[in-house]
């Protein structure tokens, strides 16, 4: 039981990240971009790193317990892809424009943290495309009667897009809390930025900005609450009267685990990364966050 409460308290410290992303915006009185490029970058070497050195391999050894080599490696592959195609479906069903991914302007960031700075022209909807871009911004303006039916709708889209981070983490943790500690750290280095971008759509939706950090702690909490979610089915439908999950099934989650944790990272990390930064700020995040994985791994062996 203490391995998952350990689980658990990992996988929450990394969705409250969001909240720290969502004061960054508010407090500081100038974005740091770079930062937050190398970051991003350096959650994606760290997520990338840890899946194919350690969660992938983990995948086949659980799988061939039950099934031997040459169907655990088969077994583990189609894991994989269907991580992948999980993520990818959540992905696609979430409206560009509130996808708590997409990256927002200096622009658009400035009357989060002055309240003298004038409010951004929205005439141009053009999507943003980082701190580089000067064509317009997201038209975020609401009219009244929509702001709570737009901000749950948001809630609702974010929590969905975070779920399986949240499963990542909080599985990798229960299996292995050395691994489940590289893995929070990634989810929680990715998930400020996020919560900066969660925070300014709802800003300009409600012009509130309790209400602003309120969902990006929202959009945190969307990962303890679905891993304790999935834990709970998976102890249900396959946990037999051990109460504990298969190896079978463990090796299965890791593969989708591993998957999951790719298409995070090449979808959506790198491309913020280069959106922020500027020159090798992405190469040397992704990088030295490999390095640091693969040390502190070989440190823990």
């Amino acid at each position: 039981m203490e391995s998952v409460w350990f689980a658990l308290s990992l996988t929450l410290v990394a969705g409250m990240a969001t909240g720290i992303g969502s004061i960054v915006a508010f407090a500081a009185k100038r974005t740091n971009y770079r930062f937050l490029a190398v970051s991003t970058a350096f959650s994606a070497g760290v997520m990338l790193y840890v899946s194919f050195i350690e969660i992938f391999v983990k995948g086949v050894d659980a799988l061939a317990k039950s099934y031997g080599d040459y169907w655990a490696n088969w077994i583990n592959a189609a894991s994989f892809f269907g991580g992948v195609l999980l993520i990818g479906l959540i992905d696609n069903l979430i409206p560009a424009a509130e996808n708590p991914h997409e990256t927002h302007s200096a622009e658009e960031m400035a009357p989060l943290h002055d309240a003298s700075a004038p409010f951004p022209d929205f005439k141009d909807k053009g999507r943003i495309v980082g701190a580089r871009s000067q064509t317009g911004a997201h038209d975020h303006k609401v009219g009244k009667g929509r702001l709570m039916r737009t901000g749950l709708f948001t809630a609702l889209v974010i929590g969905i897009h975070n779920f399986p981070e949240g499963l990542a983490t909080f599985l990798g943790a229960l299996q292995d809390p050395s691994l489940g500690i590289a893995i929070a750290v990634a989810v929680a280095l990715h998930n400020i930025p996020e919560g900066i971008s969660v925070s300014v759509p709802i800003f300009y939706a409600t012009g509130d900005r309790k209400k602003a950090f309120f969902y990006s702690l929202l959009s945190g909490l969307a990962e303890p609450i679905g891993a304790v979610a999935a834990y709970l089915l998976l102890l249900l439908f396959a946990g037999g009267d051990t109460g504990m999950i298969p190896p079978q099934i463990t090796g299965i989650m890791f593969g989708a685990v591993a998957g999951i944790m790719v298409y995070i990272s090449i979808d959506e990390l790198l491309p913020t990364s280069r959106a922020y930064g500027k020159g090798h700020d992405s190469l040397i995040g992704l990088v030295g966050g490999m390095v640091v994985m693969a040390v502190s791994l070989l440190l823990l062996k």
